[in-house]
């Protein structure tokens, strides 16, 4: 079922797709080229918005926790690519230990939880829970809605290795991002794969230095397809020490949003674009849409309410945000029904293995879709569905959602490039 998308593509992006179409031989053989020389992680999911006139990512995220929205017929997609990246990381592996968040009761989590597992037991691999909660002493079985039951047990932990009583994993697949730092248990282990590594979590990772690693990827793209890279890549600019309720850095945060503001304005007069320039405002580490905010006018900072101040002050469990990323706002035209939406895209390896529209029916196109009151619709990949490089641009389903996919991998490889560059471990030449 694909979909019914109320907005069609209009006027550059018809051009993006008839130029990505042309050169898919180039683009996969250039992709290919690319996973020579890097690693993909485990996993990943990229936010896209779809101005009409833009198609960019503004989120990556390595552990990402939606896999019960992907479509049904696209999991066996999801099978070969773990069985794919098993098999460059562990050949021989049996037991696989999945870490989850831990906020077990969240039943659409969970959910994602029992999917993954669905997906690596199909990869043929034993799969077994643990949880980072200290205060689980013993098994605690959870019933999900559709009959399945998760039981998530204490870890174990040796000198040399982390695993269950009695189970003894080859690898760990972390599902729990780590906002809140890295618990010593996950540290020193030996002849264990963590995937993904320790530095891919939010206590260590910073999307300034991700969307500083697409922006080398998104040029050298674009010159292999003869665009402009701001097609496909939003300006952004990276503002530290700031204090939302003590009102520090106030100005360095106005002259960035000008900045940014600024170079927008001038891409759409370039363009003929007639929207309304917007950035932005998000913590520079975390997810779930939390101290993200929408802004037009670098005055507006100065104007924001005691509450408003609050929820940009902290994000998830309950961290301070004092360095923050001014990202372009990328208006979102895609709409199914009379509700605003942007597809998200997952990546298992190096592969597409499906997606969904986040789609919310109280936000603008202008504002985060990744808030309470969302919902997810699956990315309808039909069957036969490969992309028409004979159809009218922006008439055909498949080569939308194909232009998604090239553009998500480029977040993917972005990624790689990222935890490349921030490995602890590696020697940097």
């Amino acid at each position: 079922m694909v979909p019914h998308l109320v907005t069609a593509l209009n006027g550059p992006l018809l051009d993006l797709e008839r130029k990505i179409l042309d050169a898919t031989p180039a683009i996969e053989r250039w992709f290919r080229l690319e996973w020579q020389e890097h690693t993909p992680p485990f996993y990943c999911s990229v936010d896209l918005r779809n101005a009409g006139f833009k198609l960019a990512p503004v989120d990556t995220n390595l552990f990402p926790g939606a896999f019960n929205n992907l479509p049904q017929e696209t999991l066996p997609l999801a099978v070969q690519a773990a069985m794919a990246s098993i098999e460059k990381i562990c050949p021989d592996a049996k037991n696989l230990l999945v870490i989850p968040e831990r906020h077990t009761r969240n039943a659409f989590y969970l959910e994602n939880v029992a999917r993954l597992a669905t997906i690596m037991r199909q990869a043929g691999l034993n799969v077994r829970f643990g949880t980072l909660d200290e205060n689980v002493a013993g098994p605690v079985t959870i019933a999900l809605s559709d009959g399945q039951k998760l039981v998530i047990e204490p870890l174990e932990r040796s000198q040399r290795r982390l695993g269950l009583k009695n189970f003894d994993p080859c690898s760990i697949l972390l599902n729990n991002d780590m906002s809140g730092g890295i618990p010593p248990v996950l540290e020193n282990l030996h002849e264990q794969y963590l995937l993904p590594p320790l530095h891919a979590a939010w206590a260590v990772r910073r999307k300034s230095t991700h969307f500083s690693c697409y922006d080398d990827v998104a040029k050298k793209f674009a010159k292999l397809v003869e665009i402009d890279p701001w097609m496909i890549n939003p300006y952004f600019a990276h503002v530290e020490g700031v204090d939302f309720q003590a009102r520090t850095g106030e100005e360095a945060l106005a002259d960035a949003i000008d900045g940014v503001l600024k170079k927008i304005a001038k891409k759409y007069r370039e363009y003929g674009i007639t929207e309304r320039p917007y950035v932005v405002i998000k913590s520079d580490a975390g997810t779930y849409g939390m101290g993200v905010m929408t802004v037009h006018d670098a005055s507006e900072v100065a104007a924001l309410t005691k509450r408003e101040r609050a929820k940009m002050a902290a994000t998830k469990d309950g961290l301070e945000v004092h360095d923050v990323i001014v990202q372009e706002g990328v208006y979102t035209f895609e709409r199914i029904g009379e509700e605003v939406a942007e597809p998200v895209v997952y990546m298992i390896d190096r592969y597409v293995v499906g997606g969904f529209y986040r789609v919310h029916g109280s936000r603008e196109r202008d504002q985060n879709l990744n808030a309470p009151g969302m919902h997810f619709v699956p990315l309808g990949f039909e069957h036969t569905a490969l992309p028409d490089a004979h159809a009218k641009p922006g008439a055909a389903p498949p080569n939308r959602f194909y232009m998604y996919g090239v553009v998500a991998r480029l977040g993917l490889l972005a990624a790689s490039v990222e935890l490349e560059k921030t490995d602890p471990e590696a020697i940097q030449v």
